[in-house]
């Protein structure tokens, strides 16, 4: 479990702003990232350890990915929930409200609420990864073998699964019987 010890205990946690400054230490290769947070975004959660991994790039058999670990992690320390989905776990587990943006075809906790959510994760997450040049090989064993509850996909075993799912599910309708807003 090699992988799963250089995501558990790695040797160093980056902040939001040490992966956002530039150049910054995030590499631009394949391998798969792993985040801790020193509190957790809900209170059935343990805090100060690993509980969400992802990759870049993901496993495409029809064309190639322009994903990397530096453009991931980066995304996620500041983009928004259409594109994230630790952004969109986080965000309904914060209870911010979820909302259809632009065509209403995206939901995102809009600009303000984004903002809210980035703050929210330069305070109390933090990030290590793993250069791997197929990571989806190394997501699945991780999942499998891990507790790693802010992972919804592979993961229907992991016993928040369920309440994750719901409240995201609750969070998605809700944003449906709303107006689009921008």
């Amino acid at each position: 479990m090699v992988h799963a010890d250089a995501l558990t205990r790695p040797g160093q946690l980056w902040s939001a702003g040490e992966v956002l400054s530039r150049p910054g230490p995030v590499p631009g290769v394949a391998g798969v990232y792993g985040w801790h947070f020193e509190e957790a975004p809900h209170p059935d959660l343990p805090s100060g350890r690993l509980l969400y991994v992802g990759i870049a790039p993901r496993h495409m058999t029809t064309r190639t990915s322009t994903q990397n670990l530096r453009k991931r992690v980066r995304y996620h320390f500041r983009g928004n929930a259409y594109g994230s989905t630790l952004r969109l776990t986080l965000g309904c587990l914060l209870g911010l409200e979820l909302r259809r943006v632009g065509s209403g075809k995206r939901m995102t906790f809009t600009k303000a609420g984004e903002a809210v959510l980035s703050e929210w994760m330069a305070e109390h997450a933090r990030v290590c990864w793993l250069e791997h040049p197929e990571p989806w090989t190394v997501e699945a064993e991780l999942i499998s073998s891990l507790d790693l509850p802010l992972n919804l996909d592979q993961n229907r075993h992991n016993s928040f699964h369920p309440r994750l799912t719901e409240l995201r599910s609750q969070a998605r309708q809700r944003a449906r019987e709303l107006p689009v807003t921008s």
